[in-house]
């Protein structure tokens, strides 16, 4: 009995000992990486979360603006249309009493980081349910566009909303269904329609799609024969082409 006790007790080595230490510290090590992780992608998930509240909050003050606006114009045109007259009354020129469409929507607003933006028209792909309204910054940095991509899709280059010309919009690609994920899923003949500022929308067809490197901006091109055009722009799932596709308006 004596013999195995001995034998037992000098089983555990001092490099055995040496090797368990370092287990023990991976095993540890491991944990503390797995909790990191999973830490971090619950903290990403709810500020993706908020960031899509926040366009949604954008979207809806948007659009009661121009709920708004149209209403007033209603009413005023209801006005000026009254063909009673009052002989008391100073004539003036009708041009000064002609409704003036204005929307207020381009109230300058502000990022956390500080940046200045506008909202400038809203985007709706009915295909793949994408309803966010489209930011402007003033700077056009690269800082300010990575800001507003963090709130929602952005204008990128081209000329205002609805205009001739190629009117280019940038989108995060999340990889699930949050602002720009789904567009790479487009095809041609998918419709997209832009709303702007005065209420109007237009509706584009998808007829191109395809993807290049992050430094080809050929895509923004404005040579668009006199064509109402838009581009959208956004990430491939491993973040390392960009995914463009192309719409006309109908």
């Amino acid at each position: 009995m004596n013999q195995i006790l001995v034998t037992k007790k000098l089983y555990i080595t001092p490099e055995l000992k040496r090797k368990k230490k370092i287990y023990k510290f991976y095993f540890f090590l491991s944990v503390f990486l797995v909790f990191s992780l999973i830490s971090f992608y619950i903290y990403a998930e709810v500020d993706r979360s908020k960031s899509e509240e926040a366009s949604q909050s954008i979207l809806d003050e948007f659009n009661q603006e121009i709920d708004n606006t149209t209403a007033d114009s209603n009413v005023l045109i209801a006005v000026l249309n009254d063909t009673s007259e009052d002989s008391s009354s100073p004539s003036t020129d009708s041009s000064q009493n002609q409704p003036q469409r204005t929307v207020n929507t381009s109230k300058v607003q502000t990022t956390n980081d500080g940046f200045n933006y506008s909202t400038i028209a809203t985007i709706n792909i009915p295909k793949i349910n994408v309803n966010y309204p489209i930011l402007d910054g003033r700077t056009d940095s690269t800082e300010e566009t990575e800001a507003l991509l963090k709130i929602s899709p952005t204008k990128f280059w081209g000329p205002n909303p609805n205009e001739v010309g190629n009117f280019c919009i940038v989108g995060h690609n999340y990889r699930d269904t949050r602002f720009f994920s789904k567009v790479p899923t487009l095809e041609n003949g998918d419709y997209i329609e832009i709303t702007d500022e005065s209420g109007k929308t237009v509706k584009y067809s998808v007829y191109d799609k395809y993807e290049v490197t992050p430094d080809d901006v050929s895509c923004t091109s404005q040579l668009t024969d006199g064509k109402r055009e838009i581009t959208l722009i956004t990430c491939t799932n491993d973040s390392k082409m960009r995914v463009i596709v192309k719409a006309r308006a109908v």
